[in-house]
């Protein structure tokens, strides 16, 4: 699939590491470096622009390595850019961390992930099917 892209950055088009990859890295693009403190959020800018086809979304993860070593997350994960959406990628970082966090021009700080998605049409019922389940939801098919 081919997707229209503007790199206003003076970084590289985001590209697959690997042939499994499923998600290109982000990367910020700041004119200079910014603090995020502890629990602070900041929407850090991509330079990228990009034109989706019509039931495809751009999806915005964290990267594993940033959170699980500095605590830093997306904050809305995952974020949907929507194919009608024309401006900048931004993402919204937080700091998850006890200590302040250096965000740098052309750091990786997010994964983009192109999938498809479908539309639901409602259909108004006045009963759902049963299930062995029912009702229970958060944490009621984990082990007691």
């Amino acid at each position: 699939m081919q997707i229209k892209i503007i790199n206003k950055s003076a970084h590289p088009l985001p590209h697959y590491e690997t042939i499994a990859s499923a998600g290109m890295d982000l990367r910020a693009n700041l004119s200079e470096s910014r603090t995020l403190k502890p629990l602070e959020r900041s929407i850090v800018g991509t330079g990228l622009f990009i034109e989706l086809p019509i039931g495809i979304e751009a999806q915005v993860r964290p990267r594993s390595g940033l959170a699980a070593k500095k605590g830093i997350t997306v904050l809305n994960a995952p974020g949907t850019v929507d194919a009608d959406y024309r401006g900048e990628i931004g993402v919204i970082l937080v700091n998850l961390s006890n200590e302040d966090f250096e965000i740098n021009n052309g750091e990786r700080i997010a994964q983009l992930v192109i999938a498809k998605h479908e539309r639901a049409e409602w259909l108004e019922t006045t009963e759902l099917t049963d299930t062995e389940r029912g009702a229970g939801g958060f944490g009621s098919t984990g082990v007691k």
